[in-house]
């Protein structure tokens, strides 16, 4: 995107992966909730975890870069210095699983077809886009459209293709379980729709020996195993029905595994750093609710979360507070705003707030004690500004007479214990909040449909944020069902500045333009923000060899191999189980 490519043309493979790693045996893995589609692409259903393993890509990214990517289906890629249009064009090898190859028509197909058909996220992604058209036998052109979208190529190189002599045929835009075609190193091997699926390696498969494929692709096949609940799967892990697992509570890393094939060694437990942004999480505010549209309400909601007690407490002091939408990264905005920022900044000043050029946003603070009455007597300030006022101990709008009363939506039971804190120092403040675990295709549902109040809010970030900034927060994202901007965030300030991240020339420059947009997002208080850990935590049974290098993005579980010696050692241990 930025600066010089880490890899020459004529690279080997990535350092990242090891080019002599065996092949062979499987890994499994586990999954929450159910399955009920293998068509990702668009809006409907529940699609099956791992089908993106059939897929080729025009290009595949390098996991030590913020932004780059090598050759995949595309042998090379052309675009002039303004980037106002991208050609590709197809490598010859490149072949379906029936044996047909990959063409040029096949690229248009997909391109046209998930801007008609698929999941709403791809017509607002792609909007840049002219036209596509046919420039050669393998040669395929994307147009653009006037403007400054510098990393539309990169985004198009990343674009799953689909065989359009085999969709013309189906239904696009409906779920299906008829396992389909593609050109990747897996196809679909077996399944049984919510409990299980798996994909065998193809013995055949055309790009298998491409610099961005040696040492990767390694197993012989993938298994993902179902579970309806976090706890449940958790003992899948410590029984030997599955084989790796990223842990993300705090807790169940602190205590959930103490038994004796972890102290062993057996099941290893490991504590991985990475240099990855970790972007934002925390408790979003659906602001289409009139509730949620006072500046000061969601400020005043704010101060009801105790950070440094739910970590001390609940989490074993694992975590640090979130104070950025693009934390763990030379994106967040700290300290007061450069010059270079003030630049960009000033043409805004009236329309965002004024903290943005005084101060350095950070979160309420507390002593950890539990004890929170300062905080809570500051939430009270701001209500009390905003109109409302304690009657008969409910916190009630002075000209409406109406309680403040909002649900907190939940995903899983595991995070009710974050929550019911939280809604403990609500209920102090007077606020009527209530708590509801719902199952998985509930909580999407209502999430596409912009039915909550308030939920745990997850945006992940590159270390090189462009064009999928719009999805997040513009204005018009906020009109679309199925969309990521489940907040409703719509501020003409916040749409200027993703467009100037978006037509950022240099590095220098999309750090200072994002840094910007940092500013803006965390002033305007759209979520109460939670915490991070800039570390993977791992766990995995001993059967496994890895790459010494971890790339800076953090795990690559793709470059992992079958280790026969280490399998047979641990079945022995364990008595012939495994």
């Amino acid at each position: 995107m930025h600066g010089d490519l880490t890899y020459s043309a004529d690279f080997a493979h990535f350092e990242y992966a090891n080019p002599d790693a065996p092949k062979g045996g499987r890994l499994r893995q586990y999954s929450i909730g159910t399955f009920d589609s293998f068509n990702p692409f668009i809006a409907k259903g529940n699609p099956a975890a791992g089908i993106a393993l059939i897929y080729d890509s025009l290009m595949k990214p390098s996991r030590d870069e913020p932004f780059s990517r090598y050759g995949l289906l595309a042998e090379s890629i052309e675009t002039p210095s303004d980037r106002s249009w991208v050609a590709f064009t197809l490598r010859k090898d490149a072949r379906w699983h029936d044996g047909k190859r990959v063409s040029v028509e096949d690229v248009i197909w997909t391109f046209n077809t998930l801007i008609e058909k698929g999941s709403p996220l791809y017509g607002f992604y792609y909007a840049g886009v002219e036209k596509v058209e046919k420039a050669g036998e393998r040669r395929v052109k994307f147009s653009f459209k006037p403007g400054e979208n510098r990393e539309l190529p990169l985004i198009l190189s990343e674009l799953r293709i689909l065989p359009k002599h085999y969709w013309e045929k189906r239904n696009f835009d409906e779920t299906t379980l008829e396992p389909p075609l593609g050109s990747g190193p897996y196809e679909v091997a077996a399944f049984e729709p919510g409990r299980h699926v798996s994909y065998r390696r193809r013995a055949d498969y055309w790009g298998a020996d491409l610099p961005v494929n040696r040492g990767h692709n390694n197993f012989d096949s993938f298994r993902w195993e179902y579970y309806r609940d976090m706890s449940v799967a958790i003992e899948g892990l410590k029984a030997d029905a599955y084989d790796i697992r990223l842990e993300n509570s705090a807790s169940k890393w602190a205590t959930a595994y103490e038994i004796p094939d972890v102290r062993e060694g057996r099941l290893r437990r490991e504590l991985i750093p990475h240099q990855r942004s970790q972007g934002t999480q925390g408790y979003g505010f659906n602001l289409r609710r009139p509730l949620f549209q006072d500046r000061r309400v969601r400020e005043a909601l704010g101060y009801a979360f105790d950070f440094e007690w739910v970590n001390k407490n609940l989490s074993f002091g694992q975590y640090e507070r979130i104070r950025s939408y693009f934390e763990n990264s030379e994106l967040a905005a700290r300290g007061l705003p450069t010059p270079a920022e003030l630049e960009i900044l000033e043409p805004l000043r009236g329309r965002i707030p004024d903290e943005v050029f005084t101060s350095e946003y950070q979160p309420p603070k507390t002593d950890g004690s539990g004890k929170i009455r300062s905080n809570l007597r500051r939430a009270m300030e701001l209500l009390s500004a905003a109109g409302w006022k304690i009657v008969d101990g409910r916190l009630t709008h002075v000209e409406t007479g109406e309680p403040m009363a909002f649900e907190i939506l939940l995903s899983s039971p595991s995070m009710e214990r974050i929550a019911l804190p939280y809604k403990k120092n609500l209920d102090r403040l007077g606020v009527d909040a209530s708590v509801r675990t719902v199952d998985t295709a509930q909580y999407r549902q209502r999430m596409d449909t912009f039915d909550f109040d308030v939920t745990t809010i997850r945006i992940g970030q590159t270390n090189s944020p462009g064009n999928e900034q719009r999805e997040f927060w513009s204005s018009e994202s906020s009109k679309r069902e199925g969309g990521r901007n489940s907040m409703g965030i719509a501020n003409p300030a916040v749409d200027e500045l993703i467009e100037l991240v978006i037509a950022a020339k240099s590095r220098e420059e999309l750090v200072t333009r994002v840094r910007a947009l940092d500013r803006v997002l965390l002033w305007d208080f759209y979520m109460v923000p939670h915490f991070y850990i800039s570390a993977d935590r791992l766990l995995y049974w001993d059967r496994f060899g890895r790459p010494e290098i971890v790339p800076t993005e953090g795990l690559a579980i793709d470059t992992w191999w079958y280790d026969k010696a280490k399998a047979a050692r641990l079945e022995a241990a364990r008595g012939g189980g495994g």
